[in-house]
């Protein structure tokens, strides 16, 4: 058995062949503290009685992959296969093709971000997206900031600031990462008052409420849950008379939002803000990375007066959009000037429009060539129905039929409970990771967005 004198040195291994190609992909430096780390490794290995020769030979194999591991970014693109179209775990909406280019040559040139080109002095960054939000909307005007949070926070503190809020008890929710609306009206500085009960809620309640102090009134559309049975809600328009006879703003907050009308493309309905808008309320907040397909943003529109106090506000700079998301917005708005085509050019629309039959074809399809590749590993794959769900709070109790892949364990039923487990651990594992969810015994692979065949069996590979 081989000792440590077998071990090459750090300088012998940074002169050889192995080490001055890993130097010259990682750098010197990453280099020298991989090898240092195995050397040391390997030295406590020879100590506890393993043969010092077979640990040298192993040793470029072993710093390049470290070196690899360190390299690689964990924020990497992965298979959503998770049966969910908007996974906020996942980034929510993809980007369409347009929004991609226009957001590479954001990053690759500079803008004319805030540079009038006509009269060459300073411009408004918003202004690239306002005229665009008006017409989509019919708004009288309109400001962006960076998610729907930071819309609802900013547009509390203009509005009621040391005042009153009112909102009805049962919309008082809750969004991921337990952020609760009542904490985020606390930082904007208002004073909550609640109305109604969680299930049930009068425009008599609304209009007890109102009083001197009152800043603004606060609708907040339940997309993230559902109350049913013995219910009661003031609808939008009648809250809207309601806050116009006092004098007091309306703020609707739709959350997810939607620039066009779902039900057009087999969905349920949900709320647009064209409909928020036309309904009365003085401004309307909404997301950009959930149904509408886009970058992560928050919109607000509504009356220009209102808008105008919003973009004073001192907090306006701190929300503020970049060049990048700005470029990629203002394509992705541009795609709904043309709704023929809309479908065929959003990724987030397309992927909640597919049919059933077309999924299900796939499946179909690829079934065996997936089975063939897990089976070496003890598992077989089958076509399956499952159901697909819209994601990021739009539609919670909805599920949309779909198709994919059953996976289970070759042994049968009742033959290792943890095994679709450890499966979906080794797809996590893989260089692009494939995320699907557990469900009846197996890990169900929902192919709704899955684009491409290819992509699913180029990922399979690498186990």
């Amino acid at each position: 058995m081989q000792g440590f004198r077998v071990l090459p040195s750090v300088d012998q291994f940074l002169v050889a062949d192995t080490g001055k190609a890993l130097v010259e992909r990682h750098g010197r430096t990453a280099v020298l503290a991989a090898v240092r780390a195995r050397l040391e490794a390997m030295r406590a290995a020879i100590r506890a009685g393993e043969d010092g020769g077979a640990l040298a030979a192993r040793l470029p194999d072993l710093v390049a992959g470290d070196l690899d591991a360190a390299a690689r970014s964990a924020l990497r693109p992965v298979l959503n296969l998770s049966g969910t179209v908007l996974h906020t775990n996942l980034g929510r909406a993809i980007l369409a093709e347009a929004a991609i280019k226009a957001a590479t040559e954001a990053m690759a040139n500079p803008l004319a971000l805030e540079f009038d080109l006509d009269g060459g002095g300073r411009g408004q960054r918003d202004d690239h997206l306002r005229g665009l939000l008006r017409e989509l909307t019919g708004a009288e005007d309109a400001t962006i900031v960076n998610n729907n949070a930071a819309a609802v926070l900013i547009a509390l503190n203009t509005l009621a600031q040391g005042r009153e809020a009112i909102v009805s008890r049962g919309e008082l929710i809750e969004i991921g990462g337990a952020f609760r609306l009542p904490d985020i009206m606390a930082r904007a500085g208002a004073r909550l008052v609640e109305v109604g009960t969680t299930n049930r809620t009068h425009p008599r309640d609304y209009e007890g409420a109102i009083g001197s102090d009152t800043g603004v009134i606060l609708k907040v559309h339940t997309s993230n849950y559902r109350i049913e049975g013995f219910t009661a809600e003031v609808p939008a328009p009648r809250l809207a008379q309601i806050a116009g006879k006092a004098g007091v703003p309306l703020l609707n907050d739709l959350g997810s939002g939607s620039l066009a009308d779902l039900a057009a493309w087999g969905l349920r309905r949900e709320p647009t803000v064209a409909e928020a808008v036309a309904e009365g309320a003085d401004l309307v907040t909404f997301s950009g990375d959930k149904l509408l397909g886009g970058p992560q943003a928050g919109f607000i529109v509504g009356r220009r007066d209102l808008i105008a106090a919003i973009d004073r506000n001192p907090l306006k700079r701190a929300v503020r959009l970049d060049k990048i998301r700005i470029a990629a917005l203002e394509a992705t708005l541009r795609l709904y000037r043309d709704p023929d085509r809309l479908a065929e050019r959003l990724p987030t629309l397309r992927h909640l429009a597919r049919p059933q039959a077309e999924i299900a074809a796939q499946a179909a399809r690829l079934a065996p060539l997936v089975d063939a590749a897990l089976a070496p590993h003890g598992f077989t794959a089958a076509p399956c129905d499952c159901a697909s769900q819209i994601g990021s709070g739009a539609l919670p109790v909805d599920t949309i039929p779909s198709a994919g892949l059953r996976l289970t364990t070759a042994a049968g039923p009742g033959a290792g409970g943890d095994a679709p487990d450890r499966l979906a651990a080794r797809l996590r594992a893989l260089p692009q990771p494939v995320i699907g969810h557990i469900g009846g015994g197996a890990l169900i692979l929902d192919l709704r967005c899955l684009d491409r065949d290819a992509d699913l069996l180029d990922a399979l590979a690498a186990l």
